[in-house]
């Protein structure tokens, strides 16, 4: 009888290579790597407004983030990430309000799978002087231009949504 349920079903037999990939796979596999980003944001003259810093090497316009910190939480990281490349001071929201991911491409061109928890950071101050005003841009955005501006598609359907 137990052929009588599958007769109309073809089973598909595990090649030996895919029963070799299925084991080795995973252990080759890295976990996806997780960093903090701060979303500032503000009521500005149009509108709601993002604060957007350019990366180092290719100087795209991407949100302060950065990996996480010893003794702080995500959360904290990301505040951190906003003073040191945007010099913000403020509040943070402890709970992430969305996450994006992107490959992060190392030296030599090795890609790394990384999850980025994005955190709504109240902006209270911006500085003149911090620690990065010499290696990077900061600009306020409008919502819609800072979802343009950005490569990661979920980045860009959080900021959309805001």
């Amino acid at each position: 009888m137990m052929g009588q349920a599958g007769e109309g079903q073809k089973q598909m037999k595990e090649t030996p290579i895919q029963a070799i990939r299925r084991v080795v796979e995973p252990v080759f596999r890295r976990p996806e790597l997780i960093q903090s980003a701060a979303l500032c944001l503000r009521e500005g003259k149009a509108g709601r407004e993002v604060l957007m810093v350019t990366t180092l090497r290719t100087r795209r316009w991407i949100l302060p983030k950065g990996w996480p910190m010893k003794g702080r939480t995500l959360a904290g990281a990301a505040l951190q990430e906003a003073w040191e490349e945007a010099g913000v001071v403020g509040t943070v929201e402890p709970v992430p309000i969305g996450f994006f991911t992107y490959a992060k491409v190392r030296r030599g061109g090795f890609a790394l799978s990384c999850r980025v928890e994005v955190f709504r950071v109240h902006v209270s101050d911006l500085l003149r002087d911090w620690p990065e005003r010499h290696k990077r841009r900061r600009k306020w955005f409008a919502v819609e231009q800072a979802a343009e501006l950005v490569d990661e598609p979920e980045l860009k359907a959080l900021l959309a949504s805001l």
